[in-house]
């Protein structure tokens, strides 16, 4: 019931669209591939599932046999309608709309949902924080993302793609890449190779708000991130005196990608 890549084209060529690079529009046009996430995302017939870049409903007609409701998102408006045509008479609300201005509370009727998208490089990151910091109704994820956004996304302490954004992601969630994608599986081809990502928010934020702020943890993280090739006495010069380090118990010759949230927690409580 997915689309084919012959059956995809000939989509497009019916309404004369072709996948917007302004939008990073790669649509996947594997039968295995979007099955294979939808069997990764766990969901069934009891879950709301919110499809955010829904595109031509590939990944949508997969989510469709699970059994799972859906709410598909698309913000282009020269595809929503073709988009309609393939998935409404299958029992999908489409939303057309921006994901990062939506109103989800009324989307999604104040009931708890998963997110399975295929998103493009330039918003996933900003896209996933923002889902983790301001809709708590989102309990999970599967996110296709370019690789190295998934590696950075799932990274811990001495990774090399670890960052202040891995560091943001794991105070509200736990991440990892759950596969890899190659590039032979979209239309148009991309040049980079992609991961499905899994990400489960926790009950609770990683590090108690009773051992130092949100707003603290993250002005010290940010700011030792801005010169991650620095020992952090010199990155965090401002901010940071050497009776901080001592008392924190945390080496002042060590760099940023070395310390866990853990680690930045504790600095940033003995400020």
């Amino acid at each position: 019931m997915t689309h084919s890549r012959k059956e995809l084209v000939a989509l497009l060529n019916d309404h004369g669209l072709s996948p917007s690079r302004a939008l990073g529009q790669n649509f996947v046009v594997d039968a295995n591939t979007v099955r294979r996430i939808a069997r990764l995302a766990e969901v069934g017939p009891n879950d709301l599932v919110l499809e955010i870049g829904a595109g031509l409903g590939s990944l949508t007609l997969a989510l469709v046999e699970t059994g799972a409701e859906i709410v598909a998102i698309e913000v282009d408006r020269y595809i929503e309608p073709v988009l309609r045509t393939v998935v409404e008479p299958l029992g999908v609300r489409v939303h057309l709309g921006d994901a990062l201005k939506v109103n989800y509370e009324e989307l999604l009727g104040g009931r708890p949902a998963i997110v399975v998208a295929n998103l493009p490089y330039n918003v996933a990151t900003p896209l996933v924080l923002s889902l983790l910091e301001s809709q708590p109704l989102i309990k999970r994820m599967l996110v296709m993302v370019q690789k190295e956004v998934g590696e950075r996304m799932a990274a811990h302490a001495g990774d090399e793609a670890y960052g202040a954004a891995s560091l943001r992601l794991q105070y509200f969630a736990d991440a990892k890449v759950a596969g890899k994608v190659g590039p032979s599986v979209f239309m148009p081809r991309p040049k980079v190779d992609s991961a499905l990502v899994s990400i489960v928010r926790r009950p609770e934020v990683r590090v108690s708000p009773e051992l130092v702020s949100e707003e603290t943890l993250f002005e010290v993280i940010r700011t030792a991130f801005g010169q991650r090739r620095k020992m952090l006495r010199r990155s965090l010069s401002e901010l940071v005196g050497p009776d901080t380090f001592t008392r924190a118990g945390i080496d002042e010759t060590r760099r940023p990608e070395e310390l866990t949230i853990e680690e930045f927690a504790q600095l940033a409580a003995h400020l």
